[in-house]
């Protein structure tokens, strides 16, 4: 970990806290009347280990999908969203999207990203390769799909800041986003699983 890293892991508490009341803290929930029109399932991700998985893998459980950075103020979630994972494996999966598109907070390859991971924060979710979760030509195919309404019947909101979070359900939609200053041990989303 570099003396950023470190600095900014000590200060994502306060960072957290003090950043609900920013764009960082929206919680956005499926309206009653939405119905997703292509699903989530029939996607597939590019993990980091070079191994394709179609998402329709994890039927029956839920899906937490998180845009990542080793670099932000926010990395401190990497624990959180492990212990999440590990606390409910039977009906959860957390999924990592490594992306630099806010700052250029995540510098890294996918190997030394992976090993920043596991080494720091005892990551063993599944971590994407790394790409471009914003909406720009190049966006990664599962968050083009997670802010176009046409596909996943009501949501455009693409990820404000690194650690935007998105809730699948056990069907493959979408039925929560939450910003970055939402901790996923809260109940806006543990509650939900």
């Amino acid at each position: 970990m570099t003396l950023r890293q470190i600095f900014l892991k000590k200060l994502y508490p306060f960072i957290a806290k003090n950043s609900r009341k920013t764009r960082n803290g929206i919680v956005l929930e499926k309206p009653v009347q939405a119905h997703t029109i292509q699903s989530l399932e029939e996607i597939q991700v590019n993990l980091n280990t070079g191994e394709d998985i179609h998402l329709s893998k994890y039927r029956g459980k839920k899906i937490l999908l998180v845009n990542t950075a080793s670099d932000c103020g926010y990395t401190g979630q990497y624990e959180e969203l492990q212990k999440l994972q590990i606390e409910m494996p039977e009906k959860l999966v957390v999924i990592g999207f490594p992306a630099n598109d806010f700052k250029a907070q995540e510098k890294a390859g996918d190997k030394d990203i992976a090993a920043f991971c596991q080494l720091n924060y005892g990551v063993t979710f599944p971590l994407a390769k790394k790409s471009v979760v914003v909406k720009k030509g190049d966006q990664n195919p599962v968050f083009k799909w997670l802010s176009d309404a046409k596909s996943n019947g009501w949501n455009d909101q693409a990820p404000v800041w690194n650690f935007t979070k998105y809730l699948i359900n056990e069907q493959g939609e979408l039925i929560g986003v939450y910003g970055p200053a939402i901790s996923p041990l809260e109940d806006a989303i543990k509650g939900k699983i």
